[in-house]
């Protein structure tokens, strides 16, 4: 009778082992399949267009001049930041460094300003693009005059940007730019999901403008 009773547990408990297993699997393929259909909902968009960027030169993390005709023909994404930032910066940067991955079979290029460019000499910007393991040639840091990178935040991303005792306020969005120099969209760094429709615009860039 028990021997019995054994045997009629043992397929119950295989099963309800294989069910726990099955659990998280089916959970993930779930989690992935949503998040695809994300992307490719927000690949089918209209990517609108905000002014160009004006023309520009600054100096990038090895010392040399860098600007506008540097990125001219290609799709670049830019953000504001600074090295000694104990506010948003770390995670705008963060942001940018994530996009390395889905973008590095791309011609796509990274810009970060400096809005304290008197302490982010090229020297400190080399060793802040190290920390965020930049890939050489792929992200450009620039720092320069002052009043040459506030007038284009301002007046060229139409982005606010200015000090409060000291300390630089700048805005947390990347900007993605086309190859027409066009701004093409805005995201914040600081909501989740700014990378997924960050490279979903990217994609819609590229269908329409490509090399």
């Amino acid at each position: 009778m028990n021997e019995a009773a054994t045997l009629d547990r043992q397929p119950a408990g295989t099963l309800w082992k294989a069910t726990l297993i099955a659990i998280p699997i089916v959970t993930l393929a779930l989690l992935l399949w949503l998040r695809q259909l994300e992307v490719n909902a927000l690949r089918q968009r209209t990517v609108s267009s905000y002014g160009s960027v004006p023309e520009f030169t600054l100096v990038n993390q090895d010392g040399k001049n860098f600007g506008s005709a540097d990125l001219r023909g290609r799709i670049w994404i830019a953000d504001f930041v600074y090295s000694t930032c104990p506010g948003p910066c770390p995670m705008i940067s963060s942001r940018m460094s994530e996009l390395q991955k889905p973008l590095e079979r791309t011609d796509v290029h990274l810009v970060s300003f400096s809005v304290d460019p008197a302490k982010d000499t090229p020297q400190v910007l080399r060793g802040y693009a190290e920390r965020l393991q930049a890939e050489p040639g792929r992200w450009d840091f620039l720092t320069g005059p002052r009043s040459t990178i506030y007038n284009l935040s301002r007046n060229g991303f139409k982005l606010a940007v200015g000090e409060e005792k000291g300390i630089p306020i700048h805005s947390t969005r990347m900007i993605l730019v086309d190859r027409r120099g066009e701004i093409r969209g805005y995201y914040d760094a600081t909501e989740p999901d700014a990378v997924t429709k960050l490279v979903a615009d990217t994609t819609h860039l590229f269908r329409e403008q490509p090399k």
